[in-house]
Protein backbone atom coordinates (compact mmCIF):
# COMPACT_ATOMS: atom_id res chain seq x y z
CA UNK A 1 0.00 0.00 0.00
CA UNK A 2 1.13 3.28 -0.92
CA UNK A 3 1.32 6.58 0.47
CA UNK A 4 -1.73 7.67 -1.34
CA UNK A 5 -3.73 4.64 -0.73
CA UNK A 6 -3.23 4.78 3.32
CA UNK A 7 -6.32 5.67 5.28
CA UNK A 8 -5.98 9.22 6.38
CA UNK A 9 -5.71 8.97 10.23
CA UNK A 10 -8.43 10.91 11.97
CA UNK A 11 -7.40 13.26 15.11
CA UNK A 12 -8.43 12.20 18.60
CA UNK A 13 -10.61 14.29 20.72
CA UNK A 14 -7.82 15.46 22.62
CA UNK A 15 -5.79 16.27 19.33
CA UNK A 16 -9.10 18.07 18.33
CA UNK A 17 -9.84 19.69 21.46
CA UNK A 18 -5.96 20.98 21.86
CA UNK A 19 -6.64 22.62 18.39
CA UNK A 20 -9.19 24.35 19.40
CA UNK A 21 -7.99 25.77 22.75
CA UNK A 22 -4.93 26.84 20.31
CA UNK A 23 -6.95 28.59 18.03
CA UNK A 24 -9.39 30.24 20.45
CA UNK A 25 -6.02 31.63 22.25
CA UNK A 26 -4.57 32.72 19.32
CA UNK A 27 -7.82 34.79 18.26
CA UNK A 28 -7.66 36.69 21.39
CA UNK A 29 -3.75 37.14 21.03
CA UNK A 30 -4.11 38.35 17.39
CA UNK A 31 -6.95 40.32 17.89
CA UNK A 32 -5.45 42.41 20.32
CA UNK A 33 -1.67 42.56 19.48
CA UNK A 34 -2.03 42.16 15.65
CA UNK A 35 0.19 39.69 13.83
CA UNK A 36 3.12 41.26 14.26
CA UNK A 37 2.64 41.84 18.01
CA UNK A 38 1.65 38.46 18.53
CA UNK A 39 4.38 36.28 19.46
CA UNK A 40 4.16 32.18 20.06
CA UNK A 41 5.01 32.40 23.70
CA UNK A 42 1.50 34.47 24.33
CA UNK A 43 -0.27 32.24 22.46
CA UNK A 44 1.31 29.34 24.91
CA UNK A 45 0.63 30.74 27.70
CA UNK A 46 -3.31 31.96 26.63
CA UNK A 47 -3.78 28.32 25.79
CA UNK A 48 -2.40 26.69 28.86
CA UNK A 49 -0.39 24.43 26.29
CA UNK A 50 3.48 24.74 26.20
CA UNK A 51 5.47 25.87 23.10
CA UNK A 52 6.30 22.80 21.63
CA UNK A 53 3.13 21.55 22.16
CA UNK A 54 1.83 24.58 20.18
CA UNK A 55 4.00 23.54 17.42
CA UNK A 56 3.12 20.00 17.23
CA UNK A 57 -0.22 21.32 15.90
CA UNK A 58 0.70 24.25 13.76
CA UNK A 59 4.08 25.10 11.62
CA UNK A 60 4.14 28.36 13.64
CA UNK A 61 2.53 31.66 13.94
CA UNK A 62 1.95 31.96 10.66
CA UNK A 63 0.35 28.78 10.19
CA UNK A 64 -2.51 29.85 12.92
CA UNK A 65 -2.70 32.63 11.59
CA UNK A 66 -3.68 31.48 8.43
CA UNK A 67 -5.82 29.07 9.53
CA UNK A 68 -7.97 31.46 11.52
CA UNK A 69 -8.38 33.75 8.43
CA UNK A 70 -9.34 30.64 6.05
CA UNK A 71 -12.40 30.21 8.90
CA UNK A 72 -13.09 33.36 9.44
CA UNK A 73 -13.55 34.81 5.44
CA UNK A 74 -16.60 31.54 5.44
CA UNK A 75 -18.03 33.45 8.27
CA UNK A 76 -17.92 36.63 7.12
CA UNK A 77 -18.55 36.13 3.47
CA UNK A 78 -22.30 34.70 4.86
CA UNK A 79 -24.37 37.90 5.11
CA UNK A 80 -24.00 39.05 2.22
CA UNK A 81 -24.25 35.85 0.87
CA UNK A 82 -27.96 36.08 2.14
CA UNK A 83 -28.61 38.74 0.54
CA UNK A 84 -31.70 37.29 -1.79
CA UNK A 85 -32.32 38.54 -5.64
CA UNK A 86 -35.96 37.85 -4.92
CA UNK A 87 -36.69 39.33 -1.64
CA UNK A 88 -37.92 43.44 -1.44
CA UNK A 89 -35.29 45.29 -2.07
CA UNK A 90 -35.07 47.28 0.64
CA UNK A 91 -35.64 44.86 3.19
CA UNK A 92 -32.53 42.75 1.88
CA UNK A 93 -30.32 45.33 2.56
CA UNK A 94 -31.48 46.33 5.89
CA UNK A 95 -31.65 42.44 7.10
CA UNK A 96 -27.99 42.73 5.61
CA UNK A 97 -27.05 45.81 8.03
CA UNK A 98 -28.84 43.79 10.95
CA UNK A 99 -26.84 40.13 10.75
CA UNK A 100 -23.67 42.50 9.66
CA UNK A 101 -24.05 44.40 13.72
CA UNK A 102 -25.04 40.43 15.13
CA UNK A 103 -21.47 39.51 13.84
CA UNK A 104 -20.08 42.65 15.87
CA UNK A 105 -21.94 41.53 18.60
CA UNK A 106 -21.00 38.27 18.79
CA UNK A 107 -17.60 38.31 16.88
CA UNK A 108 -15.77 41.36 17.99
CA UNK A 109 -12.13 39.47 17.79
CA UNK A 110 -13.08 37.80 14.55
CA UNK A 111 -13.43 41.50 13.28
CA UNK A 112 -10.44 42.64 14.42
CA UNK A 113 -8.56 39.86 13.32
CA UNK A 114 -9.30 40.88 9.92
CA UNK A 115 -9.02 44.37 10.31
CA UNK A 116 -5.94 44.19 11.35
CA UNK A 117 -5.05 41.62 8.44
CA UNK A 118 -6.19 44.79 6.04
CA UNK A 119 -4.38 47.10 7.56
CA UNK A 120 -1.15 45.48 7.28
CA UNK A 121 -1.66 45.06 3.44
CA UNK A 122 -3.52 41.81 3.62
CA UNK A 123 -0.72 39.57 2.74
CA UNK A 124 -2.17 36.79 4.00
CA UNK A 125 -5.63 36.56 3.10
CA UNK A 126 -4.86 38.70 -0.01
CA UNK A 127 -6.09 35.85 -2.57
CA UNK A 128 -9.41 35.71 -0.70
CA UNK A 129 -10.19 39.00 -1.40
CA UNK A 130 -9.08 39.30 -4.97
CA UNK A 131 -11.33 35.75 -5.54
CA UNK A 132 -13.70 35.35 -3.13
CA UNK A 133 -14.88 38.45 -2.00
CA UNK A 134 -14.11 40.37 -4.76
CA UNK A 135 -16.16 38.30 -6.89
CA UNK A 136 -18.89 38.21 -4.33
CA UNK A 137 -18.92 41.79 -4.03
CA UNK A 138 -19.48 42.40 -8.23
CA UNK A 139 -22.13 39.90 -7.83
CA UNK A 140 -24.31 41.73 -4.89
CA UNK A 141 -23.18 45.38 -6.45
CA UNK A 142 -24.59 44.80 -9.65
CA UNK A 143 -27.84 43.00 -7.94
CA UNK A 144 -28.13 46.61 -5.90
CA UNK A 145 -27.52 48.79 -9.27
CA UNK A 146 -30.25 46.59 -11.06
CA UNK A 147 -33.48 47.39 -8.04
CA UNK A 148 -32.07 51.07 -7.96
CA UNK A 149 -32.41 51.00 -12.11
CA UNK A 150 -35.90 49.38 -11.82
CA UNK A 151 -36.88 51.96 -9.12
CA UNK A 152 -36.97 49.55 -6.16
CA UNK A 153 -34.10 51.64 -4.24
CA UNK A 154 -33.09 55.26 -4.47
CA UNK A 155 -30.43 55.95 -6.54
CA UNK A 156 -26.28 55.98 -4.89
CA UNK A 157 -23.12 54.09 -5.59
CA UNK A 158 -23.81 50.67 -4.97
CA UNK A 159 -20.08 50.32 -4.13
CA UNK A 160 -19.89 52.71 -1.58
CA UNK A 161 -22.86 51.88 0.01
CA UNK A 162 -21.30 48.53 1.21
CA UNK A 163 -18.07 49.95 1.97
CA UNK A 164 -20.60 52.61 4.22
CA UNK A 165 -22.81 48.99 5.78
CA UNK A 166 -19.26 47.41 6.67
CA UNK A 167 -17.44 50.85 8.35
CA UNK A 168 -20.96 51.36 10.72
CA UNK A 169 -21.22 48.17 11.52
CA UNK A 170 -17.57 46.82 11.94
CA UNK A 171 -16.93 50.10 14.01
CA UNK A 172 -18.91 48.52 16.90
CA UNK A 173 -16.40 45.71 16.92
CA UNK A 174 -13.27 47.09 16.04
CA UNK A 175 -13.46 50.08 18.11
CA UNK A 176 -15.11 47.88 20.95
CA UNK A 177 -13.30 50.00 24.04
CA UNK A 178 -14.00 53.41 22.38
CA UNK A 179 -17.57 52.92 22.22
CA UNK A 180 -17.93 51.11 25.62
CA UNK A 181 -16.33 54.52 27.42
CA UNK A 182 -18.21 57.05 25.30
CA UNK A 183 -21.32 55.17 25.78
CA UNK A 184 -20.19 55.14 30.04
CA UNK A 185 -20.42 51.50 29.64
CA UNK A 186 -24.09 51.14 28.35
CA UNK A 187 -24.57 47.09 28.49
CA UNK A 188 -25.33 46.46 24.69
CA UNK A 189 -24.64 49.54 22.47
CA UNK A 190 -25.11 47.56 19.49
CA UNK A 191 -28.91 47.16 20.35
CA UNK A 192 -29.57 51.24 19.57
CA UNK A 193 -27.05 51.32 16.63
CA UNK A 194 -29.07 48.87 14.84
CA UNK A 195 -32.24 50.64 15.40
CA UNK A 196 -29.95 53.82 14.48
CA UNK A 197 -28.58 52.20 11.11
CA UNK A 198 -31.76 50.84 10.18
CA UNK A 199 -33.41 54.30 9.90
CA UNK A 200 -30.40 56.12 8.61
CA UNK A 201 -30.02 53.54 5.55
CA UNK A 202 -33.69 53.66 5.14
CA UNK A 203 -34.40 56.90 4.58
CA UNK A 204 -31.29 57.02 2.44
CA UNK A 205 -32.56 54.25 0.40
CA UNK A 206 -36.24 54.56 -0.14
CA UNK A 207 -37.08 56.00 -3.20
Amino acid sequence: MNDATKPVKKPSRIQLRNRKRILDAALAVFSQHGYRGATLDQIADASGLSKPNILYYFDGKEAIHVTLLNALMDNWLDPLKKMDPDGDPLEEILGYIHRKMQMSREFPRESRLFANEVLQGAPRMKPHLETGLKTLFDEKTALIQRWMDQGKLAPCDPRHLLFSIWATTQHYADFEEQVAILTDGETDPVDGAEQFLDNMFRKLLTP
